[in-house]
Parts: C-alpha cells; sequence; structure tokens
C-alpha cells in the first residue's frame, strides 16, 4: 500500500480517536496540517500516557525516551500550541519546525499565522522565508523577503540578510549575491557571512580573495574568546579546511 495512503488513513484513525475520547479539538487541525509531526506528537503527549498505565505501555515509554530526547523542544511546543493557539506559541512551534528542518511544517504554519493573526509581521514573514529556502522555493523565498522589505523598511535583521544572499545566489544572480555578501562580510556578527562570501569568490575564480577571507575568519577566530570558538565552531573548521585545500 502506498505510502501517502498509509498516512491518510492514519490521520483518519488519530481524528477519530480524539473525536471519540474527547481531546483537544486543536489536534485536529495540527493532526491533519502536519501530518507526520502532528501525528507522532499526539501520540507522544494524549496516546502514550494512557498505555503507561500497564506494563507494556511503560516498557514502551522507556525504549522511547532515549529516541525522542532530541525533539523534546519540540515536543512542548506542539503541546503548549494544543493548548492555546496565541502568536506565540504558533511561532516558538514554526520554529522548532525549522530548527528539525521540517519545512513543510514550518511553512504551513508560518502561512497560517500571516493569513489569520499578523499579516505584514516582519519575523512571520522571515520564517516563511526561511522555510522556502529550506524547501528550494528559492522565488517564492525571494518574494516573500522583498515583501518584507516593502512592508517593513524599518526592520534590520542581519539573519534575514543573510538569507537573502544566499536566495540570489541560488537563483544564480551571483552579482546580486556578491554586493549582498560583500556588505554582510562588514557587519555580520559571527564567520558564517564571510565564509559564504570567500566560497562565492572561490566559486567566481577570485581563489585570493577568497583566501584572505578564509584567512581572516581563522586569524580572528585566534584572539577571540572560547565561547565564540564554540559557538561558530562549524564555519571555523570549515574555512580551516578550505586553507588547507
Amino acid at each position: 500500500m502506498p505510502l501517502f495512503i498509509l498516512s491518510i488513513l492514519l490521520q483518519i484513525a488519530l481524528v477519530v480517536h480524539i473525536v471519540r475520547t474527547g481531546r483537544n479539538t486543536t489536534w485536529i487541525w495540527i493532526v491533519v496540517m502536519l501530518p507526520l509531526a502532528g501525528s507522532v506528537a499526539y501520540f507522544l503527549l494524549e496516546v502514550l500516557p494512557d498505555l503507561m498505565k500497564s506494563a507494556t505501555g511503560r516498557s514502551v515509554s522507556r525504549k522511547l525516551s532515549k529516541s525522542t530526547d532530541p525533539v523534546k523542544d519540540l515536543k512542548e511546543a506542539i503541546s503548549d500550541y494544543s493548548v492555546t493557539d496565541t502568536i506565540e506559541r504558533s511561532m516558538n512551534l514554526a520554529g522548532e519546525f525549522l530548527k528539525k528542518e521540517m519545512y513543510p511544517e514550518a511553512r504551513s504554519l508560518y502561512e497560517k499565522c500571516l493569513h489569520e493573526m499578523q499579516e505584514n509581521d516582519p519575523a512571520l514573514m522571515h520564517g516563511l522565508a526561511q522555510a522556502e529556502f529550506g524547501l528550494e522555493k528559492y522565488e517564492a523565498a525571494c518574494e516573500t523577503l522583498e515583501s518584507l522589505i516593502k512592508l517593513n523598511p524599518e526592520f534590520k535583521n542581519p539573519d534575514a540578510h543573510l538569507l537573502y544572499a544566499q536566495v540570489q545566489e541560488a537563483l544564480g544572480n551571483e552579482d546580486a549575491a556578491m554586493h549582498e555578501f560583500e556588505v554582510l562580510h562588514r557587519y555580520y556578527p559571527g564567520p558564517e557571512a564571510s565564509y559564504r562570501y570567500a566560497l562565492l569568490c572561490k566559486k567566481l575564480g577570485n581563489a585570493e580573495l577568497a583566501a584572505e577571507i578564509f584567512t581572516g575568519i581563522v586569524g580572528n577566530a585566534k584572539n577571540a574568546s572560547k565561547q565564540y570558538s564554540a559557538i561558530h565552531r562549524r564555519w571555523l573548521r570549515l574555512a580551516e579546511s578550505e586553507l588547507k585545500n
């Protein structure tokens, strides 16, 4: 049986369970709109506690505990959202979806928030653009970010700026991307923007400038605090690897 059909049958079964057991009806929306995450969350937060009353349930719970620890924050966000659908809890849940790279679920929730709550909210639009980028919907992400700036000209966010530069590169607008990365290189808090700028320079044939930037990233880290090195470990190691190569 195709996986899609199994997913639909599971959703129907869970919706029936929600109705018959008198659960909060918000769970219906979560299960229907967020098939994978919603179904898993409903089982862990609503069904599993009932199963734990039995010895078998307690055994299942113990076996699941280790594997579910990595999604603890996500479960808590879904639990909070299932109690009260507030803008704050919706944004928190959507943010957790982004962290787990659950881009379809994040996009769905951000779109819901924008349509029903805050149509032009810059934080929500930024989140939606992140989800669209993760789904490789680069043109949509570009349109969202450009609308964000048009509707919120006072909004200044380095991460949104970095995302816009990445979108331009993904769309093949390399001149525009170079311009944005060059600006980010001068002010972005952390080495990620500089690293991406150097990679683009290398890609476009300017190996000398790329090496200069990579060297600067590594050199700055040597004079920075241990906390800085720990937070940005990924980008520092990548820069070091580029220099070795």
